[in-house]
């Protein structure tokens, strides 16, 4: 008999219609039990990648490791963190966007060389990687991994710059593509933007419970964290101070946190489907209060595109935030008419004879008492190949509902991204292959609609033009190289 047990990645890949989270980073400088908070701040972050996470800790002489395949509550038992000792630690929990889904690519990478030994752990995606890797290989580089980020360690030790820092530097300005990071060098911490700021990277601080013992070389100074969202700093009780500007270097050592630039002011490329729906709607992200945005997106969504209907329904978890500004601003009620199983699992068996629309019943379950007789606005944030809208319109439908209105708190998604979150090819991407009417027809719906690039930028506050839209536009803020058009962004 077949074995029917499958990975939860794997129901994600069969099921799932979504754009896949990219990574978090965290990383803490002068406390001690580093390990332990970065392994928090990790979890706080869980939803940015399932696939593996890793921490490497120093106490200023050694440095500890630890990494493995799975979410951050398997990697890492009370005894693993034990043995992740020292006072400063970065962090990383990853979905791959450039690289396999293997332990060897899990990060923070580490490095050793004749500057010494280095930990990195990247979020974002280098769209010359390719161009460079072939270059190092062609000069003698022997790459351990197929990540992207193993560049960055490469170019470091090749760099004719004798003191780190401008090796680093050096290293940063030749890459292309969006990448924050945090970096581990024995007794420093280093936070990196890239000049165009695609992902985010905050800042935060923290007060030292002084009861707290102290090694020999922790000093009573301050604790400064940095995290891919502030919903990290939250949960260890750090202070957000502020976000790491594109194109900046952070440090942090014995002397305090030290900001510098190593590239020139570049129009920035915030991506601006943190807030449609990466980030936790707790966090703020680019300035903005997440939450804040999502509310707003429904609000804007309910204006461009009202509906004749009796209440709004959200897909959970994704649509909640959208769909309770459509309900605020269209005067329909809100209902969970959709409830979502949180306690899915690393595996699961499937039955032997099928089910229709098994994995996303497996996800969500109608309440047919609000749902029957009812003509439904289904608010969702995004729609890629249509494949999971499409059932759960099906399941709407076989619960009762007299009519189902979709309606999507962002722009029709045409291209694929390439800096740091997974995306099918243009051919799968049911918005660049079908008018919208097709669409409708396909999720079977009774109307769809989509809310208008003027007012998804209108919602995010976006009055300078300083968010990337390439998914929804097909308008790269970079040179793209060696990337063929129809490859998906997860290589």
């Amino acid at each position: 008999m077949p074995d029917k047990k499958i990975l939860a990645s794997q129901l994600a890949d069969r099921f799932d219609d979504k754009f896949h989270d990219e990574c978090g980073i965290f990383g803490i400088y002068n406390h001690p039990e580093a390990a332990h908070l970065a392994y928090l701040g990790l979890y706080a972050q869980q939803h940015r990648g399932q696939e593996s996470a890793g921490i490497v800790s120093s106490n200023g002489r050694k440095i500890y490791h630890h990494k493995g395949m799975g979410q951050v509550a398997e990697v890492f038992t009370e005894e693993v963190l034990k043995d992740l000792r020292g006072w400063l630690a970065i962090g990383h929990t990853r979905y791959s966007t450039a690289g396999d889904s293997a332990l060897l690519n899990a990060q923070p990478l580490l490095a050793g060389f004749n500057k010494g030994l280095v930990a990195v752990a990247h979020n974002g995606n280098l769209t010359n990687a390719r161009q460079l890797r072939k270059r190092l290989e062609e000069s003698g580089s022997i790459f351990q991994t197929t990540s992207d980020t193993e560049v960055l360690l490469h170019l470091i030790a090749r760099s004719g710059k004798k003191d780190f820092e401008d090796a680093l530097a050096d290293s940063l300005l030749q890459l292309e593509g969006a990448y924050s990071l945090v970096l581990l060098t024995g007794d420093r911490l280093y936070a990196i933007r890239d000049p165009r700021g695609f992902r985010p990277l905050a800042i935060g601080m923290m007060v030292q419970n002084q009861s707290l013992p102290l090694g020999p070389d922790l000093g009573r100074g301050e604790t400064y964290v940095f995290a891919s969202e502030t919903c990290a700093f939250d949960l260890i009780g750090a202070r957000f101070v502020g976000d790491l500007q594109p194109g900046e270097i952070a440090r942090v050592d014995a002397g305090g946190l030290t900001r510098f630039r190593f590239a020139p002011e570049t129009p920035h490329s915030f991506c601006i489907f943190e807030h449609v729906y990466f980030s936790r709607p707790d966090s703020q992200v680019f300035g903005r209060p997440v939450h804040a945005s999502r509310e707003a997106l429904g609000r804007r969504l309910a204006r461009e595109a009202p509906a004749d209907a009796d209440i709004v329904v959200p897909v959970p978890d994704s649509g909640v935030a959208a769909a309770i500004g459509y309900s605020a601003e269209s005067g329909l009620p809100f209902r969970f008419g959709l409830i979502r199983n949180h306690y899915v699992g690393r595996t699961f068996i499937e039955p032997e004879q099928s089910i229709r629309d098994f994995g996303v019943k497996l996800k969500l379950n109608p309440v047919r008492t609000l749902l029957e007789g009812q003509r439904i606005v289904l608010v969702d944030d995004s729609i890629v190949r249509g494949t999971t809208s499409r059932k759960i319109v099906r399941i709407i439908r076989e619960a009762g509902a007299k009519e189902v209105h979709v309606r999507i708190s962002c722009p029709p998604t045409v291209a694929p991204c390439y800096y740091g979150i997974d995306t099918p090819t243009q051919k799968e991407l049911i918005a660049a292959n079908y008018s919208l009417e097709g669409i409708r027809e396909y999720l079977g719906a009774d109307s769809l609609a989509y809310l208008s690039l003027d007012g998804l930028r209108d919602a995010v506050s976006d009055a300078r033009g300083e968010f990337c839209t390439a998914c929804y536009t097909g308008n790269y803020p970079t040179k793209l190289v060696n990337i063929p058009v129809e490859t998906s962004s997860r290589r």
